[in-house]
This record gives structure tokens, C-alpha cells and sequence, in this order.
């Protein structure tokens, strides 16, 4: 057993989205799977839009686009009025990053195992100021979280303008102790940018809890609403100096004014998100977050268990586990790892993906409502024969 449910998991489930199941899915982290429902509610919301554009742009939409914000936020335990939606994490990070004012000599202070796409925006947004880019030092799997807390505590300078980090690093599956990260943040006078997206619907978020100065979340992962449904939530005190990536009529008017309208653009993924919550629950909201936390452990333990390897986030809770595959020797590089990748599709018609770490090639499987543990017991065969022909 994997937690309770308000339905059986599993096969029982895969009825209710559009996979492709002659594939075998183990990635859902990677871009999610919006399920049938959520993506009627979508098309339904669509339709509303395309039947008199003018008016729903107008009339509609503002007012529907606040009130999936407050459904949002009562998720994250925080008010509607501090939740704007942008397309993904990377654009809320982008957001922050760029409204930022700073100067030669500044710190931008990021971790070793940080998403790429957000230390690009670091380094974009260095290279324009003059600021700097620091990396606290966050091996894997060689991962302490106390010792990580102290080494990010010690890159904290009177020069550091921003932290970043992740709730849940993409790389590696690790849970990172983002309380005590944002604790020390205050201490030390330094604002605190949270990068969720994995976040929301695999774990728990409590975002007073963690009492950081931005969190961005990704909905369309975790959560299965539509692509180009993400947040950004700002501390009031933050508020006023921070901007969208795309400046339009609400430049001037604040927060809400301005993130709610960058332009003309379809946010009927956004508007989605209470149909996305609502099946959250259905298959059991916090019960299944705990079901899927379990089957991915049990799936890392198997998998590492048949090829005589490790699993490398063991102790995290994540729905997400890390295993190392089997092979005799390196290079351990990004592009043996996407060559490998590409056998996994076109050989064996499964998505899983493989990271490159100094350590070896890791393959990163996770843990979602229609996934049981027969589809790790498969890839475990799966990776046996990719890691003998590697």
C-alpha cells in the first residue's frame, strides 16, 4: 500500500489521461500529463474565449483570472492578491532576476545543483550589471543537507543581492531544507528567491512556512494542469519593484496590474487550475503526494536493487528517485547521457531521463497516480540491457 485514495491508482487510472501507454512513462517530472478532465475544463474556457473575444478579454478574464489566483493561493495557504500566474518557473525567475537593480560588485548566489535554464538567466543578468555569479557547493550524491546549509550560510556576503534556490532540484531529486535556507537568508540580511518547480503537488507547500521573499512553482508538473500554467508569489514588501519580463498597459498600477496583463495571449491553462486542484484531490491530494513519495522509493530501492547500483537521493522525499546505471566506465558526460536517452525511446519506447554527474549516469524516475510498480520492475530489465550495449 501506498497511501489512501479516494479511487484505486495505478492502471485503474490511466483511462483518465492521454498517454500513449504502448510507451512505458516514467517522467512525469519532466512536463507532467494534463489529464482528459483538465484539459475539457481548458477547451471549455477556449471555446468561452473564441465565441467573443472582445469581451472575454475585456470582461471576463480579469475577473476569472483573479479568482483561479485565490484558488491557487488557499493551496498554498496564502492570499490571492499575492499570487500572479506566469508561464513557467523560469519566466517568475526571469521576472525577479531582471527587476532586480544591481550594480558591479554585487552577488548573485546560486547552488551546485541549480537548473540551468535559472543559472543562465543568472549569468545573463550578471554579464549586463556587472554583478556576479556564486555557486555554494551541492555535490551529488555526496549530499549532507545540514553541511549544505552551512556551506550556503558561508557564501552569504554584505555583497550577496540574492539567494536562489530549489525546492526540488531537477537534476538530482534532492529536497532541499528551504526553511532553514530562508532563515538564514533573513539573518543575513539577503532576500531569498525559491525556485518550485518541482514543487507544488509533489510536495508539501506551506509558503508562510518557509517565509522566503519569492517562490515560483510550476502547476503543470506535479499538479497535471495545462502547459503555461506556473506562479510567482511575492512577500508584499517585494512587491512594488517587481515586474514582468513583458512590459504593457499595466506598467504603473502594481503587481496585480501589471502581471495580469503582459499583452494579448491565451490563459485559459491558468484559468484551469481550479479543475487542475480539483482532480488533485480526487485522486487524493495529500494521500496521493504521500503514495507517490512511497512508490518512488520502493521503485529506486527495486531498480538499484536489479542492477547492483545505489540510489543516489535516498532519505529525500521526493517522488522522483535517482539511480545509477551499471556502466563499466565513463565518460560520464551530458552527451553520452542524451545518446543513451535517445536508445531508451527509439529501442525500448520509454521516457525516462538520464543525468550526467561526476559520479556516473543517473537515471531520474518518477512517481505519478497512474504509475505502479510493474512499470520499474520493466525499466529495471529495460536499463540491464541498455547498460550491457552502452
Amino acid at each position: 500500500m501506498h497511501g489512501t485514495s479516494t479511487i484505486p491508482l495505478g492502471q485503474a487510472v490511466r483511462h483518465e489521461w492521454a498517454l500513449d501507454w504502448s510507451q512505458l512513462t516514467v517522467n512525469h517530472g519532466a512536463f507532467g500529463a494534463t489529464p482528459k478532465v483538465v484539459m475539457a475544463a481548458q477547451t471549455a474556457w477556449r471555446d468561452k474565449m473564441e465565441a467573443q473575444p472582445s469581451v472575454f478579454m475585456r470582461s471576463i478574464l480579469p475577473n476569472a483570472l483573479r479568482a483561479s489566483a485565490t484558488a491557487l493561493a488557499a493551496f498554498l495557504k496564502v492570499e490571492g492578491q499575492d499570487v500572479t500566474f506566469v508561464d513557467n518557473a523560469t519566466t517568475g525567475c526571469n521576472a525577479v532576476l531582471r527587476s532586480l537593480d544591481l550594480k558591479p560588485g554585487d552577488d548573485i548566489l546560486l547552488h551546485g545543483q541549480a537548473y540551468g535554464a535559472v543559472a543562465n538567466t543568472a549569468r545573463y543578468v550578471a554579464a549586463r550589471t556587472g554583478a556576479r555569479v556564486v555557486i555554494a557547493e551541492l555535490q551529488f550524491p555526496d549530499v549532507d543537507p545540514g553541511g549544505f546549509v552551512g556551506r550556503f550560510a558561508a557564501c552569504l556576503t554584505p555583497q550577496t543581492r540574492i539567494a536562489i534556490i530549489d525546492h526540488v532540484t531537477s537534476p538530482s531529486a534532492l529536497v532541499l531544507p528551504v526553511a532553514d535556507i530562508a532563515r538564514i537568508c533573513r539573518e543575513a540580511g539577503v532576500p531569498l528567491l525559491v525556485d518550485g518547480a518541482h514543487g507544488p503537488g509533489q510536495v508539501e507547500i506551506d509558503l508562510p512556512a518557509i517565509d522566503a521573499d519569492w517562490y515560483v512553482g510550476n502547476c503543470h508538473k506535479w499538479l497535471a494542469a495545462p502547459k503555461g500554467c506556473a506562479f510567482l508569489w511575492a512577500r508584499r514588501d517585494r512587491q512594488a519593484n517587481l515586474h514582468p519580463t513583458t512590459i504593457s498597459h499595466g506598467f504603473g498600477g502594481g503587481y496585480l496590474a501589471e502581471f495580469d496583463w503582459t499583452g494579448t495571449r491565451d490563459a485559459t491553462a491558468q484559468l484551469s487550475i481550479e479543475a487542475a486542484l480539483a482532480f488533485h484531490e480526487h485522486l487524493g491530494g495529500q494521500a496521493l503526494r504521500h503514495r507517490n513519495i512511497a512508490l518512488a522509493r520502493e521503485a529506486g530501492e527495486l531498480l538499484a536493487g536489479h542492477l547492483g547500483t545505489t540510489v543516489g537521493n535516498a532519505g529525500h522525499e521526493a517522488a522522483m528517485a535517482m539511480v545509477r546505471l551499471p556502466l563499466q566506465s565513463g565518460p560520464f558526460t551530458k552527451e553520452r547521457a542524451t545518446a543513451l536517452r535517445g536508445r531508451l525511446l527509439d529501442e525500448f519506447a520509454t521516457d525516462a531521463p538520464l543525468h550526467a554527474h561526476p559520479s556516473g549516469i543517473w537515471v531520474r524516475v518518477s512517481a505519478h497516480a497512474y504509475n505502479e510498480i510493474g512499470d520499474y520492475e520493466k525499466l529495471a530489465e529495460i536499463c540491464s540491457k541498455l547498460a550491457r550495449t552502452a
